[in-house]
């Protein structure tokens, strides 16, 4: 059972939250935020459908953006629920909330966490959030987003038994380093999370302790080609039927926009990350998130031999490979 839960982020206006029903009474896979809007709907949700947030025996997170975890913690600690994540399941990279919920804005000797590491890796400013989403950050619902500490962590391959089924757990970093998908081959269903979505492409971060997280994202995205699968439960989007098929449009966008950067990469001139990003992105889209997919892409050409990385006056640039 699909039910969207409210989620106030860019570009984004819900999360696809799945209930898994069984004897002992229901799985939540990917239990959105833990603000009291989405909290509201997600106990509404469970009402329409039998249940009270005590029935909740079970949370499933597929990975580490708190759109995903945020209701995981306020769910055991209404509950009692086991989190279970993919073994490597730990705070995402783009900001750990635990530093947001650490700052405390009105302490003129605290440091926001902007401002502790201001300093991308290719050597531009991070800059601050919108104010507004800072404030969200330090609400009283800060608590809750907090990463959470799972005590079921799956291995790839291993099995899942939920909703009298069993479900095969298959690791598909790329979108993160911990991204959980999981498979049921007796009825054909797979639940992809953000690894593949119906009509737009998760973002690749270069801000990861991974070497070159779009290899990863590609190898991931080969292995959804082998499932046969009747339906696709995304976490975004509608579910759809053509996994294979939208991996492959997704594994062909991006190696388009590693076409572009080798495009623009033949002058020969050193080109830093931002140059490279006002290529990749319409102008509307300019900002940190568009540089830190535009590294991660320029790190994979720097891995496969074609882009030589240097450093100058601060800034990382990236030219042709000699030879």
């Amino acid at each position: 059972m699909r039910s969207q839960l409210p989620i106030d982020l860019p570009g984004l206006g819900h999360v696809n939250c799945y209930f898994l029903e069984d004897e002992r009474g229901v799985a939540v896979v990917d239990p959105g935020l833990p603000n009291e809007e989405s909290w509201a709907a997600l106990q509404q949700r469970l009402g329409a459908a039998g249940y009270k947030t005590t029935d909740v025996h079970t949370v499933v997170v597929t990975h580490s953006h708190f759109d995903h975890f945020g209701g995981s913690e306020r769910l055991r600690d209404a509950a009692g629920s086991e989190i279970l994540t993919h073994e490597s399941f730990s705070k995402f990279t783009d900001g750990d909330v635990d530093e947001f919920r650490e700052y405390d804005p009105d302490d003129d000797e605290d440091v926001a966490p902007w401002d502790r590491d201001p300093i991308t890796p290719w050597g531009t400013e991070r800059g601050q959030p919108p104010l507004e989403l800072t404030q969200k950050w330090n609400s009283p619902e800060r608590q809750w987003m907090r990463t959470p500490n799972p005590n079921l962590r799956v291995a790839d391959g291993e099995v899942v038994r939920l909703a009298r089924r069993e479900w095969i757990a298959i690791h598909t970093p790329g979108h993160t380093h911990d991204h959980l998908c999981l498979f049921d081959p007796v009825e054909q269903i797979m639940l992809s999370g953000d690894h593949v979505l119906p009509t737009i492409t998760p973002h690749i971060s270069g801000m990861t302790e991974t070497d070159d997280p779009l290899a990863d994202f590609f190898s991931s995205l080969e292995r959804m080609k082998a499932f046969d699968a009747r339906i696709v439960l995304p976490a975004h989007g509608n579910p759809f039927t053509d996994l294979g098929e939208r991996a492959g449009d997704i594994l062909e966008h991006h190696e388009e926009r590693l076409d572009t950067i080798r495009e623009a990469a033949e002058s020969g001139e050193k080109a830093t990350v931002t140059d490279y990003m006002r290529s990749l992105f319409r102008e509307r889209s300019w900002g940190y998130m568009a540089e830190s997919e535009t590294y991660a892409h320029l790190m994979h050409l720097q891995h496969t031999g074609e882009l030589k990385r240097d450093l100058a006056d601060g800034l990382t640039t990236f030219t042709p490979q000699q030879g």
